[in-house]
Formats: C-alpha cells, structure tokens, sequence
C-alpha cells in the first residue's frame, strides 16, 4: 500500500518524531508506514486520517496487483 503521510507532514512542517507523538506510535512506526513496510491498523488509519482531516482513500492507495 502506498501512502501520502511523508508528503502531509512536510506540509506542515512536522518530523517523524512530532507525528509519532501525536498518534502515540514510535518514531520508528511513522518511518515504517511512511516507506511502506507496515500497513497501520484500521484504527490508527482512522486516526491518522482524522488528523490530517482528509479521507483514509485519499491517503492510503493499494499497490497495483499484477495482471
């Protein structure tokens, strides 16, 4: 799954560290969702859309699957 995260944050000027806080994740969860290494539970979807006041579909997108 891919992700806009690294580029909402940087909008608003916000490092790993200060979005881990506020989603009460570690730093370490934030870099991981961001590379797309982990895809974060439903409910930490939701949070994360809630903060950045945008869809879960606008922010989260499945990988193309192969034909």
């Amino acid at each position: 799954m891919s992700n806009t995260i690294r580029q909402l944050r940087g909008e608003l000027g916000w490092s790993q560290a200060h979005l881990a806080d506020l989603l009460n994740v570690s730093r370490q969860t934030v870099n991981a969702i961001e590379t797309g290494r982990y895809d974060p539970s439903l409910p930490l979807a939701f949070t994360i859309s809630r903060l950045f006041k945008q869809s879960i579909e606008s922010i989260f997108t499945p990988d193309q699957e192969p034909t």
